[in-house]
């Protein structure tokens, strides 16, 4: 439990939370980008003990809530297919595409089976040659290492029953975009530190010179979290702009050289849509021309499906940080764990499900409550 229990320790918090609202003067939003951040923010209560004024606003950091309804309705539809067994994290399963989601095309008699690898995938392909193998590779920089590999193992191995539905997403587009947005209003940002393990924490000292907005990469336990808040406000207090790392343990500026170089060798950058929020440029990855034959999207042909989103879903919002889960008509109503509107109430890193399931039906108003 090291490295757990030490972040968790309750009289730290506290001293840290006294610590930030004597360094308040002013009213600061603060952007967390990772929905993992989130949920461990609502769940210890982080954003209640925080002084009035500050509020934390929730990023589009959710591989699963950004992943597109046209990649999800592009699944669907490969997965109906009788030749094929899809493959998938089991928190894909019950996004809502379209119409349907992968659980009603498995209760159809679709063969659609939770992996808990992308290697798990790669076995089926080897185990069933007769069959075509294919594996929803979604995420962030954080899991394109493992997805690459995979892809490169097959076409080493010229595995030609395995190819995967790509939809990786990247964070430094979506910062840039918020920050471009007439909307925005976030003064600064936690970086997630699980993507910057990966990628290192280069790319943004452009976007903190550029929008002078700080950036501070921290981890996902309560003291990681109090930790990157007080750094981010004493730099706002200090009319200070720029990224700072409160996650020594786990990153380093270069980022993990290797993973980089297997990620640069199969995907290459591409324009990618986001799920509720629309298209933003070179925010994504895509296969490179080289690794055709294991893209599933041409190999099934489902690259021009429609979709159609729910008109009460508001997840878009909740994405850009313009609206918090509970201010939505359908949270808790018409949208649910159960029966969810959109992919936010679903994921396990989902700003919807963090609030149904840690009981914020209605957010205290710090700032009334002072």
């Amino acid at each position: 439990m090291k490295y757990l229990n030490e972040f968790r320790n309750s009289k730290q918090a506290q001293l840290l939370a006294a610590r930030i609202a004597r360094l308040v003067t002013r009213p600061w939003s603060i952007m967390e980008i990772c929905g993992g951040q989130t949920h461990s923010l609502i769940r210890n209560g982080i954003d209640q003990v925080l002084p009035p004024g500050v509020e934390m606003i929730h990023g589009p950091g959710c591989p699963v809530c950004v992943t597109p309804l046209s990649v999800i309705d592009k699944a669907l539809e490969i997965a109906a297919r009788p030749e094929v067994i899809f493959c998938s994290f089991g928190d894909m399963l019950r996004v809502p595409g379209s119409r349907e989601d992968l659980y009603r095309i498995k209760g159809a008699g679709g063969d659609v089976r939770v992996v808990y690898s992308p290697l798990d995938a790669l076995k089926l392909a080897k185990q069933n040659p007769e069959r075509e193998i294919v594996f929803l590779a979604i995420g962030f920089e954080t899991t394109a290492p493992a997805n690459a590999m995979v892809i490169k193992l097959a076409r080493t191995q010229q595995i030609k029953n395995f190819s995967a539905l790509v939809s990786h997403v990247l964070v430094p587009p979506a910062i840039e975009a918020i920050m471009n947005s007439p909307d925005n209003r976030i003064h600064g940002f936690l970086a997630a530190g699980h993507v910057c393990s990966v990628m290192g924490f280069k790319q943004y000292h452009p976007i903190a010179a550029r929008y002078q907005v700080p950036i501070v990469v921290t981890g996902f336990e309560p003291l990681d979290l109090l930790e990157g808040i007080r750094r981010v406000i004493e730099q706002l207090e200090r009319s200070q702009a720029f990224v700072d790392n409160a996650y020594e343990r786990a990153v380093s500026e270069e980022g993990n050289l290797a993973a980089q170089a297997t990620i640069n060798e199969v995907f290459t950058v591409t324009d990618r849509n986001w799920r509720g929020i629309g298209t933003i440029a070179k925010s994504g990855w895509r296969l490179r021309d080289e690794f055709a034959w294991w893209d599933a999207e041409k190999k099934f042909n489902v690259e021009h499906v429609r979709t159609i989103e729910s008109p009460q879903c508001r997840a878009g919002e909740v994405l850009q940080g313009t609206l918090k889960p509970h201010q939505c008509a359908a949270f808790g109503k018409a949208c649910t764990p159960r029966h969810p509107l959109g992919a936010t109430m679903v994921s396990g890193e989902g700003a919807c499900a963090a609030y149904y399931n840690y009981g914020r039906f209605v957010q205290i108003d710090k700032a009334m409550s002072s």
